[in-house]
Formats: structure tokens, C-alpha cells, sequence
């Protein structure tokens, strides 16, 4: 049941890594993506293997230090429910990181690989993002905010509160 909820963990957060990569324009994936809903389902696979190894969760972040860790981690749910919170956070800071291109009108084609660096090696991605978020808010390429782009799905119109589409 625990190498199950391991792999699931990541099964849930595929489609909107999906999307965002290979649906950057399509309207829905915007909207999608600004919600921090999507990783309820992974949590509650984390909590799922978290509550088993409570104690030793409790003790590991208590007083961290790496015996402890490693001895939270020697655990099949221990390390499951870290790799479902990592699965977690990465998602949500690719969720940012997908809002925050598209606001700088940073190309697709350059947030797509950046977006499969980000979920293989988080850090990494987001280091070269945070560069190229910074080289383009420097040159002055960030779109004003009244002009960003809609993900809420409302218009910049003057009838503002309307929904797009409508």
C-alpha cells in the first residue's frame, strides 16, 4: 500500500504539470493553476502516510538533526510522506513560477523546460528561474499590472467583475 501511495503521489500532480507545460495558453490552465487547491489530493496522500509515523514525524521535526531524519526517512511512509510534501510544495511553486512567467510575458517555450527542470531538481529550476524573473523585471519586460494577463477570468474592461466570455 505505501510504494502505491508513493507512486500516486506523483499521479496526482501530473496533469497540472501537464497543462502548464503543454497547455500554457489554453484559458482554463490559468485558472488551474492559481488555485492552490490542486494539492489537496497529494496532502491527503501525505497525511495518509504521515499519521502512521507521527511520533517519529513529531521527532524529526522537533528537534531536527540528521540521525533523526535518516531514522524518519528508513521508514517506507516516513519517506513516502516526505516525497508526497515535496510533490506538494514543488507543484505549488511551479503553479507560482507558471503565474509569474506568464505575467512577465516570458515565452512558453522558454517556461516549459524550465517548468520539467523544476519538478525533476526544484531548486535548480527555481534558481534559473528567480535569474531570468530578475533579468526580465530589470529590462523593464514585465507587463504592467493592469494589463497582466487574466487568470482570474476577469476582463480589464471598464465593466470590471465580468467574467470573460460572457
Amino acid at each position: 500500500m505505501t510504494g502505491a501511495l508513493f507512486e500516486i503521489a506523483f499521479l496526482l500532480a501530473a496533469p497540472f504539470w501537464l497543462l502548464m507545460i503543454l497547455a500554457p495558453r489554453w484559458k482554463p490552465t490559468a485558472r488551474i493553476a492559481a488555485s492552490p487547491l490542486t494539492v489537496l489530493p497529494v496532502l491527503a496522500v501525505y497525511l495518509t502516510m504521515a499519521v502512521p509515523v507521527f511520533p517519529e514525524l513529531w521527532t524529526a521535526v522537533r528537534s531536527p538533526d540528521i540521525d533523526t531524519f535518516r531514522d524518519l526517512t528508513a521508514l517506507a511512509n516516513g519517506a513516502g510522506a516526505i516525497w508526497a510534501q515535496v510533490i506538494a510544495w514543488d507543484l505549488l511553486l511551479g503553479q507560482w513560477m507558471f503565474l509569474e512567467g506568464r505575467r512577465l510575458g516570458i515565452s512558453p517555450l522558454a517556461m516549459g523546460p524550465l517548468l520539467v527542470l523544476t519538478i525533476l531538481f526544484s531548486p535548480f529550476g527555481l534558481l534559473v528561474f528567480l535569474a531570468l524573473r530578475a533579468a526580465r523585471t530589470r529590462a523593464g519586460k514585465a507587463l504592467p499590472a493592469r494589463t497582466s494577463p487574466d487568470v482570474h477570468g476577469l476582463s480589464d474592461s471598464p465593466a470590471r467583475g465580468r467574467i470573460s466570455g460572457d
